[in-house]
């Protein structure tokens, strides 16, 4: 038989809840329907069947834990009380509702009493153990029809060739790239030559510019020193001149200077008009 552990626990009270449904004696009393489970809830349970939920929950903790009793059972369905503004409590779970199921159980043959050294209370018995069994011989008999399609959808879902195929068609879009544009290659290449000569223009230009001003500064350097001795030449050509003394004698340049500046009176005049008559 397959163990209660390996199933999902919840769902194995679930199943065993509704297995206890068909049993005659577990029947929910009247104040069921507006009983709390305990004094720190705050609300009765909103399901309508938690009574047989509550009595699977003890029968499968009874048959974990066994012997066990009612005090114990209180302590593990108790829980924290909100109380405003004080600090929360632990209260008990309601023993009303716990011994009622005990002695349901045990009306239905599923538990009973048993001492075990110092611990005394319910234990579970065959029919119960039975039970307990078939209900998780037909969870797990549902189990291998859902858990083959899992791993099955998983690898599916799982490109693995997806991997491979991406650098592929990486590899073919740029050869197709390649082939398709071999003009633009070679555009680009036109553009770039005109470019490269440009500059190779511009670089010889300014060596050119360059090269004129350094001789330009070499001939601005050479004219005055040529200035400066060519001055020299003539200051020493005309200084000699200069110096150059008159000789002996009137001179006669000087002297016909002289008559020719020298204006006629009006006797002079008068002399030379008798003459001519």
């Amino acid at each position: 038989m397959k163990d209660i552990y390996n199933v999902p626990q919840n769902e194995l009270i679930e199943k065993i809840a509704l297995e206890l449904k068909k049993v005659p004696s577990m029947k929910p009393p009247a104040w069921a329907e507006f009983v709390k489970t305990g004094a720190h809830k705050e609300r009765s349970p909103s399901r309508d069947d938690w009574w047989h939920v509550r009595a699977a929950a003890i029968l499968r903790t009874i048959h974990k834990l066994g012997p066990i009793g009612v005090s114990k059972l209180r302590t593990k369905y108790g829980g924290k009380k909100n109380r405003g503004v004080k600090p929360e409590k632990f209260y008990s779970g309601s023993g009303k509702i716990i011994r009622l199921i005990l002695q349901q159980l045990e009306e239905a043959e599923l538990v009973k009493k048993a001492e075990k050294g110092v611990h005394k209370g319910r234990i579970i018995s065959p029919k119960g153990i039975s039970l307990l069994d078939k209900v998780a011989a037909q969870i797990s008999g549902k189990k291998p029809q859902t858990i083959p399609k899992k791993p099955a959808e998983v690898k599916e879902k799982k490109p693995i060739k997806k991997v491979n195929k991406e650098p592929e068609e990486k590899t073919i879009k740029k050869s197709e790239e390649i082939e398709k544009k071999p003009k633009d290659v070679k555009e680009k290449l036109k553009e770039e030559k005109p470019i490269a000569q440009k500059t190779e223009k511009v670089e010889k230009k300014s060596e050119v510019k360059k090269q004129d001003i350094k001789i330009k500064q070499s001939q601005e350097i050479k004219k005055p020193a040529e200035a400066k001795a060519e001055n020299k030449v003539e200051e020493k050509k005309e200084e000699p001149k200069k110096e150059e003394k008159p000789k002996a004698g009137k001179p006669e340049g000087k002297a016909e200077a002289k008559k020719e500046d020298k204006v006629p009176t009006a006797a002079e005049l008068a002399e030379k008009a008798k003459k001519t008559k």
